[in-house]
């Protein structure tokens, strides 16, 4: 934490600000434990957090989570994208907790991220878990970075996706999943 507010605190001055003006003389404390919490992915393991998620049973139907709330630092501009995650799965004897999904969600999301790598991993942490006959995973997401700067398109999104097994290889369980998740 230390290191971080002394980092935030030559950058306060770099852009020919007074740290120790009453409204900045906080703000390196506030924003290294601010840094803390969004990046607090990296302290957290996905196989933990399924440890006692798993169970088995018969269902072979297709589960959906979908609109889990995804916040995220584009690792490029460590600026926030945000958006909606949509998860789903064919089982093959094995469930995931439902809750289970969201922090594995969660546990990705807050890392410096890209988009495209966040959706894979959430895909492949899913499939290497509990082996099921396919994986899908959708992002929808607004980056701050093309929205605020650069390109500045604000009304711009990115939208992701990971198929694996039968929802890559079976165009009706893919179109089924994509059905599902549509806004209604």
């Amino acid at each position: 934490m230390k290191a971080i507010e002394e980092s935030v605190k030559k950058i306060i001055e770099a852009i020919g600000e007074d740290v120790t003006r009453e409204g900045l003389e906080k703000t390196p404390y506030r924003f290294a434990k601010s840094l803390k919490f969004l990046t607090k992915g990296y302290n957290e393991d996905p196989i933990s957090i399924l440890k006692n998620g798993v169970f088995k049973e018969k269902y072979d139907e297709m589960v959906i989570i979908k609109n889990i709330d995804i916040y995220s630092l584009c690792e490029h501009h460590m600026l926030p994208f945000y958006g909606k995650c949509h998860v789903a799965y064919l089982p093959d004897g094995m469930l995931i907790g439902l809750s289970k999904i969201p922090r594995i969600v969660e546990c990705f999301s807050r890392r410096l991220q890209v988009q495209e790598r966040l959706t894979t991993q959430i895909a492949e942490t899913i499939q290497n878990a509990i082996n099921p006959l396919g994986v899908g995973v959708v992002i929808e997401a607004t980056h701050l970075c093309m929205a605020m700067r650069g390109v500045e398109k604000q009304n711009s999104a990115a939208v992701t996706s990971a198929m694996l097994g039968a929802f890559r290889d079976e165009r009706a369980t893919r179109n089924e999943f994509l059905e599902l998740i549509k806004k209604r």
